[in-house]
């Protein structure tokens, strides 16, 4: 029998969007034995010269005028791609991306951006094609950018985005609420006093740091006022890709201490969240649900206008975490792992046990139920519950 077949399309304008497509494919072969899937991102996979350019410049503008990015995201949230976008995309995409269905013969096509949507989709309208396309919205927002009329079902995050969707005029059936995949090792429990082992890592208050692949590294200030704990707190630093970033910390005299650890790219952030007690991030939707999977309470740094914003916004007020108003909440959190250390994890683990809200395997089942498949795997434990941000 012929297994079927998953195509994945993302792009690399921040790493959640692909991290959700590799999730969900993991998640599917767990689950059933007659599923291949394959993850790309459509324009370095196509444009592999030219999508770094474009991409560089997408950080770039994004880190120095972030404002003007928040105004284009609010003044196109009603809007999905206009005529003239949508038909740049087919023209530099239209080809290559057909011969690529054409050749995987795919028996779904999951979007988890909106430009791959809005390409499958335009090829679809044009008639070049009728393979089901389910976008996996990877934010807790429901930008219009990423609605077309030619998507079969929207994977989304959460009821409150289901409503927005509803204001977007999405009709009822297609719309599922399956909170956002994320890879199946953060639904495990590790053996905390291995990864200490592995990482040189004591078993005290620790902090995890990330965002280095966006600049937050660059805040100088809040590392060096965060640090001023580092006799009482261990601090991990994830920087990514950001070699300059590493090697320019790794200078810094008072960073050059055994309870401060640089860490370049790695494929274990599940387990460092394991042996952490609190995370500063940049609010994407990606790291924040794998956050609020592992249980760990969260502090949100300089969120951008746009998706971020409404990201923290959500995680805020739900109480799943909190932004940096100002150096004093750091200052309360150092001050409340120092001094309360365990009644903090006594709190993270209570409300481990009290607190359900969305199953792993959800975003893999409905695209196993669009294939007519049943489910064979299993994931290694119970669903995992989330975590509230409470006063000690």
């Amino acid at each position: 029998m012929r297994k079927k077949r998953v195509l994945l399309l993302s792009e690399g304008f921040g790493a959640g969007h692909t991290r959700a497509a590799h999730a969900l494919s993991r998640s599917l072969k767990r689950l059933s034995p007659h599923i291949q899937t394959r993850v790309f991102e459509l324009g370095s996979f196509l444009n592999p010269t030219i999508a770094p350019w474009i991409l560089a410049a997408y950080r770039i503008t994004v880190s120095a005028r972030p404002r003007f990015m928040g105004m284009v995201y609010r003044y196109q949230y009603n809007k999905s791609i206009n005529r003239i976008s949508s038909l740049a995309l087919h023209r530099i995409f239209y080809t290559q991306t057909l011969n690529m269905i054409r050749q995987l013969k795919p028996d779904v096509i999951v979007c988890t951006h909106p430009i791959p949507n809005a390409v499958i989709s335009r090829l679809q309208r044009l008639g070049l094609h009728d393979i089901p396309i389910v976008t996996l919205i990877t934010d807790y927002d429901a930008h219009a950018t990423w609605i077309t009329p030619e998507v079969h079902s929207y994977l989304i995050s959460t009821p409150e985005v289901k409503t927005k969707m509803l204001q977007h005029s999405v009709p009822l059936s297609k719309i599922v609420v399956t909170g956002i995949p994320v890879h199946p090792d953060f639904w495990q429990q590790h053996n905390k006093e291995e990864i200490r082992a592995r990482y040189g890592l004591k078993d005290m208050p620790t902090v995890l740091m990330m965002g280095g692949g966006w600049g937050l590294m660059n805040h100088s200030k809040l590392i060096e006022f965060m640090t001023r704990w580092r006799k009482n707190i261990q601090f991990i630093f994830c920087l990514g890709n950001n070699e300059k970033a590493r090697k320019k910390l790794a200078a810094e005299p008072r960073l050059q201490h055994e309870h401060v650890h640089l860490l370049g790219y790695t494929h274990e952030i599940d387990k460092l969240m394991e042996v952490s007690d609190l995370l500063i991030t940049k609010p994407g939707g990606i790291t924040c649900t794998e956050g609020l999977v592992k249980g760990i309470p969260m502090l949100f740094f300089a969120p951008l206008p746009g998706q971020e914003e409404e990201n923290c916004h959500y995680f805020t007020e739900h109480g799943y975490g909190e932004p940096i108003r100002s150096l004093d909440t750091v200052a309360e959190w150092m001050v409340r792992l120092s001094q309360d250390w365990e009644h903090l994890r006594h709190i993270r683990q209570e409300h481990m046990g009290n607190i359900e809200r969305f199953h792993p395997t959800a975003c893999a089942e409905a695209i196993l139920n669009l294939l007519g498949q049943e489910t064979h795997g299993m994931y290694p434990r119970p669903l995992r519950n989330e975590v509230r941000i409470v006063d000690a």
